[in-house]
């Protein structure tokens, strides 16, 4: 593969921070791939010894090893090369012309949990469900389009979103009647599921576009929102007026 990232998992935000360690080795992107990869585990290995001989740094050790776990899959790869593979795979999900891109982003600061019915996440999940089952309702396939929601993995959140799906699936979510989505989430591994990491992919685009103004990777996904005529009805921003 051009960026030797086969069977690696494509993890955004892990992909496009900087490793400091990399800045510290001489000519690092002079070096051939698999030398780059063997001098970043040498230091990486030479700096956790270091922590765990000091027991103040006990947490930074911890934190550094996820840091260092997270990320050794993509330690023979500059920066560059980081942040072009990541742009490229923003391209392809932008051409995807099958795709259809739903979000729902909350301003923290200007929701209002006293006034809200339900948390953040519950009412942003619901937004969600009731925007996908909106499009599967009046899709032009010529026959009823059913849709099944895939959702990364985590316990916690398994729990409570499968609960909610079952009272939609009861008495609709405020805005619609679910008849076209089928069952619960089904909730995955996204190491073992590419389009869970496609969306990983989208997220990151809409959160540093709307935090920081970072436009390169969302230009490219937000040509897939979910639109009517002209106008985006798949992606939302909550926030001030």
């Amino acid at each position: 593969m051009k960026y030797d990232l086969l069977d690696a998992e494509i993890h955004t935000g892990w992909l496009i921070r900087n490793y400091t360690e990399q800045n510290k080795i001489a000519g690092f992107e002079t070096l051939p791939r698999i030398q780059r990869k063997s001098e970043v585990e040498k230091y990486r290995r030479a700096e956790l010894l270091k922590l765990q001989k000091s027991p103040p740094a006990q947490k930074l050790l911890k934190q550094t090893k996820k840091n260092y776990e997270q990320t050794k899959y993509y330690s023979h790869l500059t920066f560059a090369e980081r942040n072009s593979f990541v742009l490229e795979v923003a391209q392809v999900i932008g051409n995807w012309g099958f795709a259809r891109l739903f979000a729902e982003c909350v301003d923290k600061i200007f929701f209002d949990p006293f006034r809200a019915p339900k948390p953040v996440d519950e009412q942003a999940f619901e937004q969600i469900v009731s925007r996908v089952e909106q499009y599967l309702s009046i899709a032009d396939s010529g026959s009823e389009s059913y849709g099944l929601l895939i959702h990364d993995n985590n316990q916690t959140v398994a729990k409570r979103h499968t609960g909610l799906m079952k009272e939609f699936h009861k008495r609709g979510t405020f805005w619609i009647k679910i008849q076209n989505i089928i069952e619960t989430p089904l909730f995955v591994d996204s190491s073992l599921t590419s389009m869970i990491q496609m969306a990983d992919l989208c997220g990151y685009a809409l959160r540093r576009y709307l935090e920081n103004n970072e436009t390169i990777l969302f230009d490219e996904v937000f040509k897939r929102a979910d639109r009517r005529a002209q106008t985006v009805v798949g992606v939302r921003h909550f926030s001030t007026p």
